[in-house]
């Protein structure tokens, strides 16, 4: 899934999703996206399903950030192999 130099720099694209039964959009770019779809492909989940589990987390945290932010950042665990949710 290696993206060349502009495409790393894309900026957000916006998306429309549906969490718990409620359609919102979140903007995020397509490098993050295309690692969030990959995410969902390797736990066998939808992808609306993982984006729950992580906004479940999200609302958890003592102090919530965006929905796009905590995506990122949940993303950026995963890759370092410290994700324990949503797995």
């Amino acid at each position: 899934m290696a993206l060349e130099a502009p495409e790393i720099f894309h900026p957000p694209v916006k998306r429309s999703v549906t969490i718990a039964g409620h359609q919102t959009s979140i903007s995020l770019e397509p490098l993050f996206w295309n690692l969030l779809k990959a995410a969902a492909d390797e736990r066998r989940l939808p992808l609306n399903a993982l984006i729950a589990q992580i906004d479940v987390e999200r609302i958890a945290a003592a102090q919530p950030p965006g929905l796009a932010t905590a995506i990122r950042l949940w993303l950026t665990n995963d890759l370092l192999g410290k994700t324990t949710q949503a797995d």
